[in-house]
């Protein structure tokens, strides 16, 4: 037999767990996994007998670890190889995304692309941060091929293509807003092993800096986009807020399309809903500051919401799958929409069918985000917990059993990632 990193190829095909160090010896092992096979000296392990067997065993004292480490498996070696090398990636990987978080929200990412390369003195100097933890930091990131190091000029360098992607206002979008989440994820897993073992809920207030992040992505993928992708999606909109209409923002978060919307349509009035009160405050704030008269920001939760006929406009960007009752939510916009009214739904665009997700843009990243808020938070409601990959199938088939006359589906070109519904009165 030949031994291969964690694995012993055998001759015959099977595979053997090579035990860690100071477990069983390698012929205590063998003669326990073959008792009727020459050891790996050649002497017969049945010679060895079991007062032999036993005396191995008891030389280590380590029985247990006979039967955790030393079994014969029959799977290939080479796929194991490989398959054991993709998760180590995947922990590495894990850890780089935290670094990659902590970079946006120290804002070292945007200091460094606005600077030459630097040493990490410098870019401390320039981001008011410790250079010790600013110095680590910059290691992961190097090894992680993200900065470039001169290790002459012990200098470091943000490339103008890597900043495309990781700082604010970047080019190809933000996606170092989205390493928050793994940071997140880590944050609240001791409470998502309770919700394993008792099958309760969790409410928005467990989850810390949950609406920030949020905003930041909605930021991204509504605000950035609203005037120049969703709103032409509307057939003649745009002229109806010029004019002035009422419009509606069910989860409305902190307030970002809405009060985009209210700067652009004064003569339009604007109405935020959200279930939680911190984000509604920063809604409140953030309208005062900017001046705005045309705008409202109520924490409410909308189970049962029942206004009739108010809104010629109503919105939920990414929100629908989070609530208490969907259907039952969907069905109460459409009454509180005045006749010929719109309902604009954004959502993410997975399928409802797993198997269908495989190739959908970063779906274990969204099934991951779903199991450790969407769900938990829908279920700390008394809801279905349907989770943040619903399906586009479930989101339209309950928009339509509302009532609505007539439903259209469309992906945006640059963003395969969430789907978007009108639906008319």
């Amino acid at each position: 037999m030949s031994y291969t990193g964690r694995l012993i190829q055998c001759k015959d095909g099977l595979v053997q767990l090579r035990p860690p160090v100071g477990s069983l010896s390698r012929r205590a092992v063998h003669v326990a996994m073959w008792p009727n096979r020459s050891g790996p000296d050649g002497i017969a392990s049945d010679r060895l007998g079991k007062a032999g067997l036993a005396r191995a065993l008891a030389m280590k004292s380590r029985r247990h670890e006979m039967t955790e480490h030393a079994t014969v498996l029959n799977f290939d070696a080479a796929r194991a190889e490989t398959f054991s090398d993709q998760i180590a990636g995947i922990v590495e990987q894990g850890a780089v995304a935290v670094m990659v978080s902590i970079g946006h929200r120290t804002g070292i990412f945007d200091t460094m692309a606005a600077m030459q390369p630097s040493t990490s003195e410098e870019i401390a100097i320039e981001s008011a941060l410790a250079e010790r933890y600013v110095r680590e930091w910059l290691a992961v990131m190097v090894v992680a091929r993200i900065v470039v190091y001169d290790p002459d000029n012990k200098t470091y360098a943000l490339p103008a293509e890597h900043a495309a992607s990781l700082t604010r206002g970047a080019a190809l979008g933000n996606f170092a807003v989205y390493a928050q989440h793994v940071a997140l994820l880590g944050a609240v897993e001791d409470r998502i092993l309770a919700c394993f073992e008792t099958g309760e809920g969790t409410s928005y207030a467990e989850y810390p800096c949950f609406h920030q992040i949020m905003a930041e992505d909605s930021g991204m993928t509504v605000r950035d986009g609203l005037f120049d992708h969703v709103l032409p999606l509307v057939s003649g909109i745009e002229a109806q807020l010029e004019a002035g209409i009422d419009v509606m923002d069910a989860g409305c978060g902190q307030g970002e399309a809405l009060i985009a919307l209210a700067q652009r349509y004064p003569r339009s009035r604007f109405t935020g809903y959200d279930l939680e009160g911190q984000p509604i405050d920063r809604a409140a704030a953030s309208a005062r500051k900017a001046g705005l008269t045309n705008t409202r920001f109520e924490r409410r939760d909308l189970t049962g919401y029942d206004e009739c006929e108010q809104f010629d406009l109503i919105t939920s960007f990414d929100a629908i799958h989070d609530q208490k009752d969907p259907a039952g939510l969907i069905r109460s916009l459409r009454g509180a929409l005045k006749p010929d009214g719109v309902y604009l739904v954004q959502d993410i665009g997975g399928s409802a069918k797993l198997e269908a997700n495989l190739d959908f843009p970063m779906a274990a990243f969204l099934y991951a985000i779903s199991c450790a808020h969407c769900t938990p938070v829908s279920l700390g409601q008394g809801g279905e917990g349907l989770g943040t990959m619903w399906g586009w199938e479930t989101a339209e088939a309950m928009i339509r059993d509302a009532g609505f006359t007539s439903v259209l589906r469309h992906v945006l070109p640059h963003d395969p990632m969430n789907i978007w519904f009108v639906a008319r009165k």
